[in-house]
């Protein structure tokens, strides 16, 4: 498909730097909540997950994926969330495990390939949709991806947009771990503890936090806690398994990469032109501002407009 290598979007001065746009859009911009309506469901493995729904009774829903410690919370959760039934379709939007606010129920937790999760959503809240559509941000983008990849020609998700996605995991684990990108990563891993304390608490003696609040990587984390929590031999082993470019090459259904040239979480490799052009499917568009899941521009962001038009391309 076209690589697009700079979408032009009206970007105001004060917006030209990647930090800006990635932080006034997390921290400063404000999106009324939506409205959700909650419903919990039940996991096979005997934990649950909370979803956040907007029905009007359409025949189309489209699935959000929060990215990583994010929640339906999140400005761009809720302003993609109004944006999509602006459009006529009904929205439901997942919060992993343990990010609703009321921890989940077993050790594990959530990871940017629980591709599991997402089925258990579409076979419960989607099955009565004549269309699914899916939507995911950075770690959502990623496990969005690996689904569509998984699935191939048997995808219940028909049409997709995934942003800002770290899809080549090691590389942007490394990306963040850089001294410029020091104050996101404090951020990430102050929360990630945080979590794991908490879980030491509720399964006592199932998690070691010795040397936890010394962490300050992912590699350190995800190699002590969330690879072997999921089943994974480590983190490289982890990251391996479940980056989403290597999933690029079976996805089948319309698919729009969107990631802005300045994202300051990603890496070169998490720009897969080489694979996007020899796919039919999947579309690379590279506007060369936007930071990352920023995208501000004078009328909201690039996003809210863009993800609902290219859903509507291709329907």
């Amino acid at each position: 498909m076209p690589i697009l290598a700079d979408r032009p979007y009206r970007t105001r001065f004060r917006f030209r730097n990647p930090h800006v746009h990635t932080i006034w859009a997390s921290k400063v911009r404000s999106v009324p909540a939506p409205g959700w309506t909650r419903q919990r469901i039940n996991t096979p493995d005997g934990d649950f997950l909370d979803v956040d729904l907007l029905q009007a009774g359409h025949p189309t829903a489209v699935v959000l994926l929060h990215g990583l410690e994010g929640s339906t919370d999140r400005t761009y959760m809720r302003g993609m969330a109004r944006a999509v039934a602006d459009t006529g379709r009904d929205v439901v939007a997942v919060n992993f495990r343990s990010c609703s606010g009321t921890p989940n129920l077993l050790p594990r937790s959530y990871h940017s390939g629980a591709t599991e999760d997402l089925r258990v959503v579409l076979d419960v809240l989607c099955a009565g949709y004549e269309r699914i559509e899916g939507i995911g941000f950075s770690l959502g983008g990623n496990l969005l991806l690996k689904y569509l990849g998984e699935e191939g020609q048997a995808s219940r998700i028909q049409a997709a947009v995934a942003v800002s996605v770290p899809c080549d995991l090691a590389t942007s684990a490394d990306e963040l771990a850089k001294p410029g990108n020091r104050l996101y990563m404090w951020n990430f891993m102050r929360s990630l503890r945080e979590k794991m304390l908490q879980k030491a608490e509720q399964f006592p003696g199932q998690i070691d936090t010795e040397g936890l609040a010394d962490m300050r990587t992912f590699h350190e984390f995800d190699n002590r806690y969330t690879a072997p929590l999921h089943g994974f031999r480590d983190a490289a082993d982890y990251w391996a398994s479940c980056s989403s470019r290597f999933f690029l090459p079976d996805i089948t259904i319309p698919t729009l990469l969107l990631t802005a040239a300045d994202d300051p979480f990603l890496s070169p490799e998490c720009y897969p032109v080489d694979i996007c052009q020899s796919s039919r499917h999947v579309t690379l568009e590279m506007p060369s501002r936007g930071g990352h899941v920023g995208f501000l521009d004078g009328a909201g962001t690039y996003v809210e407009r863009r993800a609902p038009a290219f859903l509507d391309s291709v329907t």
